[in-house]
């Protein structure tokens, strides 16, 4: 992430985005797949590239072909509102503490090995069970996350980047999309 200016001096932290070139790799029709899409290929950093669908109308479908490079630079433009699409950091197995902000127990008072424990977790003798749905620890993060109204600020053709206002899901270096508002 970077900081940038906008035209009231109001400083924003922006998060600058890679943009790999995309080859139509197949269209997906209504006759023969039951719905209409681009199927685009995107060589990224790891050997295998990678297929993404964007669906469309099927009106849409006029000027494509199999092999044609989409110019990303005549779809977004600065100002424009996007909502971005990614899978979050994973964390691994983790506490209440850490997972759901819980305060923990007393640190005095005899309570030597449970300060960081979520307390009671089940009820009396009825209905005698935990309930469905409790905060309790596992697995944080690693989910599809998506960030919406994010604003683009400057788009950099000759070196493929786009800026966009605001934090985005995912670590360095992973795959996003993001979806014109």
């Amino acid at each position: 992430m970077k900081q940038w200016f906008d035209e009231k001096g109001r400083r924003l932290g922006v998060t600058i985005l890679a943009v790999q070139p995309m080859t139509v790799s197949g269209l997906r029709t209504q006759e023969k797949n039951g719905y209409d899409a681009w199927a685009f290929k995107l060589q990224t950093s790891s050997r295998k590239p990678q297929i993404k669908e964007v669906r469309v109308n099927s009106s849409d479908f006029s000027d494509m072909k199999v092999g044609d490079e989409v110019s990303w630079v005549d779809v977004i433009k600065p100002g424009d509102w996007v909502d971005v699409t990614g899978v979050s950091k994973g964390h691994g197995f983790t506490g209440v503490v850490k997972r759901y902000h819980f305060a923990g127990g007393p640190r005095t008072h005899g309570q030597s090995d449970r300060e960081r424990a979520p307390g009671s977790i089940g009820s009396t003798t009825t209905p005698g069970r935990v309930m469905r749905g409790k905060k309790m620890a596992g697995r944080m993060g690693n989910a599809t996350t998506v960030v919406k109204n994010l604003q683009i600020v400057a788009v950099d053709a000759d070196q493929r980047q786009v800026w966009v206002a605001g934090s985005i899901p995912g670590a360095k270096q992973k795959l996003v999309t993001l979806i014109k508002v």
